[in-house]
């Protein structure tokens, strides 16, 4: 069964890592369209040849615009929007001493901001009398449940993450839109962000993925296909139920 039948969907960060296996997974589910946005939109070009239903769209996430004519552009090319995936960000290893305000500001508004704004025009496109509902998925990080000492300023975007995700699926809810609104929090997973990780660590790219692999209960870090099948879940009907819930995929990191 094609969980995503006929569904419209719009992916940030969609050109690689787990915005791309998303794409790959609702594509496979059935989905009628998915818009590969990234600000790398090049990229999202190189790789939309893969399957009919992809789309490449540029985006900087960070810009009100951008976002507007996205989200139009998607709803009158495919007749509607049926589900955002907010994945796009950035991480910066630092401590609260060390993490510089710039550093700081780039990763509240690429994090925080364009997440909000994702949910904002999503929203403006879902709900009635135009729209016919929706679900929209925040990618968030264990990173916004637990802290990190080196983490500062990634920790406390997807912390906002979390908490934005509850405020817009009452919201949703309270207005009878029909638009659900749940947050997902990965683990390590097998990525490009986990390898640039280390570049602000004292380890090589394979020691840091070592290291984070001996932290989790079952022993190794996730696949990002693994973050698409939970991501998938919550855009179909099957999780018509689901809402405000905050979806933990971390191998047990979070159950100690």
């Amino acid at each position: 069964m094609q969980r995503l039948a006929g569904k419209v969907a719009l992916v940030t960060g969609g050109a690689r890592g787990i915005g791309l296996a998303i794409a790959r997974r609702f594509a496979r589910e059935g989905a009628a369209a998915v818009i590969l946005a990234d600000i790398d939109v090049a990229e999202a070009e190189r790789v939309a040849p893969e399957n009919p239903a992809f789309h490449p769209c540029a985006l900087d996430v960070t810009r009100d615009e951008d976002w507007a004519q996205a989200v139009d552009r998607t709803v009158a090319r495919h007749g509607g929007l049926d589900v955002l995936v907010n994945n796009a960000g950035i991480a910066v290893v630092g401590t609260i001493e060390s993490v510089t305000l710039a550093e700081w500001r780039r990763v509240q508004d690429i994090n925080v901001d364009g997440t909000f704004l994702g949910c904002r025009h999503a929203v403006r496109a879902m709900k009635p009398p135009a729209g016919r509902g929706g679900a929209i998925i925040n990618l968030s990080s264990v990173s916004g449940i637990v802290g990190g000492h080196n983490l500062a300023a990634y920790n406390a975007s997807k912390g906002a993450v979390r908490l934005l995700t509850k405020s817009v699926a009452l919201h949703c809810a309270r207005q009878k839109y029909g638009v659900r609104c749940n947050s997902i929090h990965p683990g390590f997973t097998e990525t490009d962000m986990l390898r640039d990780l280390a570049s602000g660590s004292r380890y090589s790219p394979e020691e840091l993925a070592e290291r984070l692999r001996a932290a989790v209960p079952l022993g190794r870090n996730a696949a990002a296909d693994e973050i698409a099948g939970l991501a998938a879940y919550l855009a179909s009907d099957e999780a018509g139920f689901v809402t405000g819930a905050e979806m933990v995929i971390d191998g047990g990191v979070t159950a100690q």
